[in-house]
């Protein structure tokens, strides 16, 4: 008779590529049944896995037949997102899980088409996303989605905005409220007040991620998000080049002082492919997001090309994941969005295994 333990030990083989773990240890197996004829198995991942989860099931089931083939083995895996401790304690926003702030030292980096990508990654895999673009002095989202100039979202209640729909995401922008020829001239504190009740007064409809695009630089708006705003974590978008990795720093710097966990960097523009010959160059250096990552504790999540496609796409409004999700570009998007998913999941995780240190007078 087979017990749970041998079962328990071929699963234990296998290990999650982005929890980096085995699925006994990071807790997925919800259950084992096992009588003369069959074995079930059945795991929940911690993050939004609606494509991956086949793999996984493959996997789990191949494994397992190996081992007890005088058994049927069935394995069902599933999915579930759950809200994870936010920054400074504060209470969570209502109708959002987890708030992903994705930022940059500077400018010119590609922190506004990761974002809106990221964001679709993430809704590729099933989750419920929302996205909100926090650059108020010069909100671009509405442009990269498609959203035609001149939509307005419907107000609720006087005092409620209802966030527009792209590409299944729910939208919020400055640019949603004002035309594209209105100059944002306004001193800190107002743009400040502007990006909370953006964040506030829209009815965000159960998002499992809320992903928000900050303007470049540690200023005003992201001391605002980090000190008042519930985030989760953030993610540090840089070019290799040593002065966006000067910036990228003072980034990660700042969240941590703020009490914010990074949960990785994404280097931009890692490589130029010539659109003619297909030659792959790294003319902005190489290494540097690895660099970083490692000097600030964090983790590399993902390297993107210099690539035309990815502008021309964002300019036309249907960016790489929406407009082709199985196409390479997009592919390293999801993978950067489950290494990221993953990472958020185990933060609770980590944060439960800390020893507790006891101070004594002796």
């Amino acid at each position: 008779m087979i017990d749970r333990s041998q079962v328990e030990d071929v699963i234990s083989n296998i290990t999650d590529p982005y929890l980096e773990q085995n699925y006994v240890e990071a807790g997925a197996v919800n259950s084992i049944e096992i009588d003369d004829q069959s074995i079930t198995v059945k795991l929940t991942l911690p993050y939004a896995a609606e494509f991956f989860g086949g793999g996984v099931q493959q996997l789990l089931q191949s494994g397992l037949s190996s081992e007890f083939d005088e058994h049927r083995v069935e394995v069902v895996v599933d999915w579930k997102v759950e809200a994870q401790k936010t920054a400074n304690n504060l209470p969570g926003l209502k109708g959002v899980k987890n708030i992903i702030a994705v930022a940059s030292g500077k400018g010119g980096v590609g922190k506004s088409t990761t974002s809106a990508n990221l964001a679709l990654a993430l809704k590729h895999e099933g989750a419920r996303v929302g996205l909100l673009d926090a650059d108020i002095y010069g909100p671009s989202q509405g442009l990269m989605l498609g959203v035609a100039d001149g939509v307005r979202p419907e107000v609720q209640d006087e005092k409620f905005f209802l966030p527009i729909e792209a590409h299944g995401l729910q939208v919020m922008s400055m640019a949603f409220l004002v035309t594209e020829n209105t100059p944002m001239v306004w001193r800190g504190p107002m743009v400040s007040g502007a990006l909370q009740q953006l964040l506030t007064q829209t009815l965000w409809d159960d998002l499992d991620y809320l992903v928000i695009d900050l303007p470049p630089g540690t200023g005003d708006i992201q001391l605002t998000l980090s000190q008042k705003v519930p985030v989760t974590a953030a993610v540090i978008v840089t070019t290799p080049q040593d002065l966006a990795l000067l910036d990228a720093k003072k980034g990660i710097e700042m969240f941590r002082k703020v009490n914010v966990p990074v949960l990785g960097v994404i280097e931009n523009m890692s490589t130029h492919i010539c659109t003619k010959c297909g030659h792959e160059e790294p003319i902005f250096g190489e290494g540097g997001g690895d660099r970083i990552a490692k000097e600030f504790g964090t983790s590399l999540i993902g390297e993107l090309p210099l690539s035309l496609s990815i502008r021309e796409k964002a300019d036309a409004g249907s960016p790489h994941v929406a407009d082709d999700p199985e196409s390479p570009i997009a592919m390293m998007y999801i993978d950067i969005a489950r290494r990221a998913m993953a990472r958020l999941a185990q933060q609770n995780q980590a944060q439960e295994e800390m020893p507790i240190i006891q101070m004594s007078d002796d």
